[in-house]
């Protein structure tokens, strides 16, 4: 199943369920909500929260890789939070630059 972000202030975000409810539960949404939004008082506290997420996902990511590094034929483990995160973030900072709020969806 698919959950779309919207906003006004640009184009929808399509992800897996999967991914959109790991993102959701970071940023304080009950991840069981087939939809919901982020209205424009709520924007800065979750684009801080996200910003958290990601960083330490990254940091994360730096030390795994330093840690064991993987011979160039593996495929690697596929994509990460930080990866999968940062169009949401891009998503609502454009909301908050433009007081407009981000609601997703099944």
């Amino acid at each position: 199943m698919l959950i779309t972000f919207k906003s006004a202030a640009s184009g929808d975000l399509i992800t897996f369920e999967k991914n959109a409810r790991q993102m959701l539960e970071v940023l304080g949404k009950d991840r069981d909500d087939g939809q919901g939004i982020f209205t424009v008082e709520q924007l800065p506290a979750a684009i801080a929260c996200l910003r958290r997420a990601i960083a330490d996902d990254v940091a994360t990511y730096i030390v795994k890789a330093a840690a064991a590094p993987q011979p160039i034929a593996d495929e690697g483990e596929g994509v990460s939070f930080h990866q999968r995160a940062v169009p949401l973030l891009d998503m609502l900072e454009r909301a908050a630059a433009d007081g407009v709020p981000v609601t997703w969806g099944v």
